[in-house]
């Protein structure tokens, strides 16, 4: 059943939400796709035989649930799915986004030796101002920035020395280069998460606006003999990535 082949039901569910429940099976029918605009207020009204405000009211709601973007003159936009991250898996970028069925890419900033500051000496385990590789990356998901990536690595474990080009990083995921050139795989960590806005740095680098919510995640990841090898900092677009965590009661 398409979301327009029945009338609204008169009765104690507001029309409002009637119309949003429609959109939204719609949505996850497929029937509407990212980039694609919905039925305006006007088609909405015309179709239920409802208010202009009765219409908005429906729209604003999947606005408020991040499947649509509003924006004049452009009408009411489907969003790209969230990208959903068990919280209790370590896994690379590349690998989460093939599990979702999306394709991975990287777009470098830089990639630089430099001396690492306290948080990151603290992290890593080394002293302060020692020189480290860094990466800094735009995450990317079918050719879309969703996340921004700061890595720094321990100069224990990758010879400094051995820092790639650009090229490099922008064409393979960054555990998969530490495993290829040092032998050491990530296989283990600890991560914090923290919600927070983007600044207009971030704003840029993520296409989205001044203030717009953000996820920021610090993870320390691990080596198999348990030495710290990477601090990394990467900032999510909170319309694009979420976490999830399975609960169990004891």
């Amino acid at each position: 059943m398409a979301w327009d082949d029945e009338d609204l039901v008169d009765g104690p569910v507001p029309k409002w939400h009637q119309i949003a429940e429609r959109l939204r099976s719609a949505l996850s029918k497929g029937e509407f796709v990212a980039g694609e605009a919905l039925p305006s207020e006007t088609v909405l009204t015309r179709r239920f035989g409802v208010s202009r405000t009765t219409a908005r009211s429906a729209l604003n709601e999947l606005e408020n649930d991040q499947l649509v973007s509003r924006r004049s003159g452009r009408g009411t936009i489907v969003l790209p799915p969230k990208v959903d991250q068990p919280l209790n898996l370590l896994s690379s970028f590349s690998d989460d986004m093939r599990a979702r069925g999306l394709t991975p890419g990287y777009r470098p900033v830089a990639v630089s030796v430099l001396p690492a500051p306290a948080e990151t000496a603290r992290e890593l385990e080394i002293d302060e101002g020692e020189q480290a590789l860094c990466v800094d990356r735009v995450l990317l998901a079918d050719g879309e920035p969703i996340a921004s990536s700061v890595s720094w690595l321990s100069p224990r474990i990758v010879d400094p020395g051995t820092a790639p080009d650009a090229e490099t990083m922008g064409a393979i995921s960054l555990y998969d280069w530490i495993e290829r050139t040092t032998g050491t795989r990530i296989s283990a960590g600890r991560e914090y998460i923290e919600g927070g806005v983007a600044d207009a740095h971030l704003a840029q680098r993520l296409a989205v606006t001044r203030g717009a919510p953000i996820l920021v995640a610090r993870r320390r990841s691990l080596s198999p003999a348990a030495v710290p090898l990477e601090y990394v900092v990467i900032t999510y677009r909170a319309d694009r990535y979420r976490f999830r965590i399975e609960l169990t009661r004891p």
